[in-house]
């Protein structure tokens, strides 16, 4: 009985769930606890260490000069006598409120943002569409439409300034085939924002273009195939299946636009200096007018501060229309 006994002992005991079973807990001894933490100090040393070129260009080309701005704009600072700073507090930004030119090119800022964040979008869609298509020279067509992306803005500005002279100009030749008048372009205050924001278009359409192109070739094939089973059109196709299917990438472009929009420099400086009549003006090419070309750092790091809380503010908004549509 005693043997019987033992034997189910033994196999209860095997039949005891091993998760029951707590092994036991090895606890290291001090010396491999420290040799752990040094190896982990080691490591976050190494990681810093090729961390810090980059975080060293960070703190000197944009925290550093941030932070100068902020402190500069609540002073009169001026270029030409630097050790002659006096703070002013808010004197500053409340002549700002009061700058007819400030509003005006913030005003500009506005309509070129306006109209080339849509147009350039619509352009891109349309160009992606052409090019996703199974036709001859698609090859040199995509090329074509995104070579003025790898030139140099500063050259664009220069090669369609000659393009728009009113006299020689290449446009006001292939008017005059037509039989339309020379138009003034560039020295119309009516017509030179107009002019940029054409070039404008057709120099970066054809980087958003590769963005669409890209969510185009994404889309299954099958939602076509199940789209023509059902008869639907090819504008149905668009509406319906196209469209759904580059939502995201479109609010994407549509934010990157907005804030190179906002940035507008190059183009007014090249091509016009902000003129006629400051009618190209961009609030950027103010503020660096005012503190380059007048010497008014304080000034313009105050107008610094505004044009990034303002940006600020539209990316934000931009930020949470995009949320409550993927919602």
């Amino acid at each position: 009985m005693s043997g019987n006994s033992s034997s189910a002992k033994s196999l209860t005991s095997d039949r005891t769930p091993s998760h029951t079973r707590r092994p036991l807990q090895k606890v290291p001894s001090p010396k491999k606890q420290k040799r752990r933490k040094s190896q982990a100090f080691q490591e976050a040393v190494t990681g810093y260490f090729f961390l810090a070129p980059a975080l060293i260009l960070l703190g000197v080309f944009l925290l550093y000069p941030m932070g100068a701005a902020f402190y500069y704009s609540f002073t009169d600072f001026y270029i030409l006598k630097p050790d002659d700073i006096s703070w002013i507090g808010l004197e500053n930004f409340t002549y700002i409120l009061q700058d007819a030119e400030f509003r005006q090119a913030f005003w500009n800022t506005v309509y070129f943002s306006v109209i080339v964040v849509p147009v350039q979008l619509a352009v891109a869609l349309v160009l992606a569409l052409l090019i996703n298509k199974k036709i001859r020279f698609r090859v040199f067509f995509r090329t074509a439409f995104f070579s003025p992306v790898v030139m140099s803005l500063v050259v664009v500005s220069i090669l369609w300034t000659f393009m728009y002279n009113p006299n020689e100009g290449l446009i006001n030749q292939l008017l005059g085939l037509v039989g339309i008048q020379p138009q003034p372009f560039l020295t119309s205050p009516d017509q030179a924002m107009n002019s940029i924001i054409v070039m404008s278009v057709w120099q970066g359409a054809g980087f958003q273009m590769m963005i669409f192109l890209s969510g185009l070739q994404n889309i299954p094939n099958h939602l076509y195939e199940a789209a023509d089973i059902d008869g639907a059109s090819s504008w149905q196709k668009f509406l319906h299946v196209t469209l759904p299917g580059l939502k995201n990438i479109a609010l994407f472009i549509f934010i990157t636009i907005s804030i190179a929009a906002f940035k507008l420099l190059v183009q007014p400086m090249i091509m016009t200096q902000g003129g006629p009549l400051g009618s190209t003006k961009s609030l950027v090419y103010h503020i660096y007018e005012t503190g380059f070309n007048y010497r008014d750092v304080g000034y313009a790091s105050a107008m610094a501060v505004v044009f990034t809380v303002i940006v600020l503010v539209i990316t934000i908004v931009q930020r949470v229309l995009v949320r409550e549509e993927r919602g």
